[in-house]
């Protein structure tokens, strides 16, 4: 007797878990528009977990028996096309969640620029990796 469960079911699962990985990536984004390191944090933990789950999934569904016999049926091909598509719009949500995450890192770098020129135009140099920093060895030093 196969101890396994039917396909449709193991790609019911899978789908439920992508849903829940979008919905995470959405959240994530709200932590990141609103610099909650904390919920970004916990976000990412949760994230982590679903991502191991729907891994494991894929793995099971690949080396299921019923696989090859039903890659043909109906059933099993609209729902593969349903998980497609959940599947795309959280690439699509990950992709939104880096540019914006580059963005927010651009708009801090900029903002640490300007404070450092304010705060000393004079003793403003840039490091070996070029981001600016301020030279205090020079001032205050008498032999």
């Amino acid at each position: 007797m196969n101890s396994q469960p039917p396909v449709l079911s193991l790609l019911t699962q899978q789908q439920e878990h992508l849903e829940v990985l979008l919905l995470l990536l959405k959240q994530e984004l709200s932590a990141i528009s609103n610099r909650d390191i904390t919920a970004l944090e916990e976000n990412s933990a949760v994230k982590l977990q679903r991502l191991e789950q729907i891994q494991q999934l894929d793995q099971q569904i690949a080396s299921h028996p019923q696989l090859p016999q039903l890659k043909t049926a109906q059933p099993l091909i609209s729902q593969i096309r349903s998980i497609d598509s959940v599947l795309l719009l959280c690439k699509e949500q990950n992709e939104i969640n880096r540019l914006t995450l580059e963005q927010s890192q651009l708009k801090i770098e900029r903002f640490k620029h300007e404070l450092l020129q304010q705060r000393g135009k004079s003793g403003l140099t840039y490091n070996a990796k070029g981001k600016p920093s301020l030279d205090s060895v020079g001032k205050g030093i008498k032999a």
